[in-house]
């Protein structure tokens, strides 16, 4: 029985102390950020998925591409202001490139990193995903033979070494897997740490049929086959899906960079009507039309960005 310790009655005259609401909430805003990696109960290093983590050469590869394009925008869009009446550069219109380019190539650099980091780690849960498809048609193939679990997951290991790489996702969690029975830790909690770390709905929610069939001793070959079935039914959608959006995600690329290239175009044609652009109320049109283009590319991303 767990003794409760009792909390001192206040004094006479003093109401209790209460904690302000705001630092309760501000506390439960800030949450931890989750690390790259964890330690399984064997003490293995194992990969957080969740989160991606930029290599240093990544970081400065992807943000160097996007300030330079960033830069290049800059420079098309506000590029020669503060010229004499002549319309020729002066020391102000020098200053003012330099700090524009580099403004809005920062700007550019800082805005695309985090963007970035999202599609390459949904990459990865997207490769996790598929071989993790692979893996439960081996166990099932192999549970359908008369092995029992453990003996499945030991021997699908060594399946899909013939078909993966040795630095391959699923390679990594079976070895940890399989570590961990030959330790004695129940297959269960494995699945569940391995669905925890993956960001995958499928692998969480396989890990948790799996422990019910597991402890009730339901029909664990037909679990493993449903699932195999389930997730290959969503993953064949998606590509569906994928497919039919294509051409409306390439027309919106195409949109974003119209902008772009009629600018250069009308720049390198017709300097003269260019000139337009840097006057006060052309500067308010570009700065106008500019932050439309980008909004609606932003609201198309959300709108072509359907999930099964």
């Amino acid at each position: 029985m767990l003794l409760k310790k009792k909390t001192p009655a206040p004094e006479k005259g003093k109401a209790p102390e209460k904690k302000p609401k705001k630092q309760k909430q501000a506390k439960a805003e800030k949450a931890p950020p989750q690390p790259q990696y964890y330690r399984s109960a064997t003490n293995i290093q194992t990969l957080n998925y969740n989160v991606y983590f930029m290599s240093a050469v990544e970081k400065i590869l992807y943000g160097a591409l996007a300030f330079v394009a960033g830069a290049a925008v800059g420079y098309l869009f506000y590029g020669g202001i503060g010229v004499d009446e002549f319309g020729e550069p002066t020391a102000l219109t020098w200053f003012l490139n330099i700090v524009i380019m580099a403004g809005v190539g920062a700007a550019a650099a800082r805005a695309f990193l985090p963007i970035r980091t999202k599609q390459l780690c949904a990459a990865r849960q997207s490769k996790l995903r598929s071989q993790f498809r692979d893996m439960l048609e081996a166990i099932s193939t192999s549970l359908s033979a008369g092995k029992n679990v453990q003996e499945s997951f030991s021997g699908v290991y060594e399946d899909l070494k013939n078909q993966y790489e040795e630095d391959a996702f699923i390679l990594q969690e079976l070895y940890v897997i399989n570590d961990g029975i030959a330790n004695g830790i129940t297959i269960e909690e494995l699945l569940a740490d391995f669905g925890q770390r993956s960001g995958c709905e499928d692998i969480q929610d396989f890990a948790s049929v799996f422990e019910i069939c597991y402890r009730k001793g339901g029909n664990i070959r037909d679990t493993v086959r449903n699932t195999y079935d389930i997730l290959s039914d969503k993953m064949a959608i998606n590509e569906e899906i994928e497919t039919i959006v294509t051409g409306s995600k390439s027309e919106q690329s195409l949109m974003l960079v119209m902008p772009v290239l009629l600018i250069g175009m009308i720049k390198l044609g017709s300097p003269d009507f260019a000139a337009n652009f840097v006057t006060p109320s052309g500067l308010a049109a570009t700065t106008i039309a500019l932050v439309l283009f980008v909004a609606s590319y932003f609201v198309g991303r959300i709108v072509l960005d359907i999930k099964v």
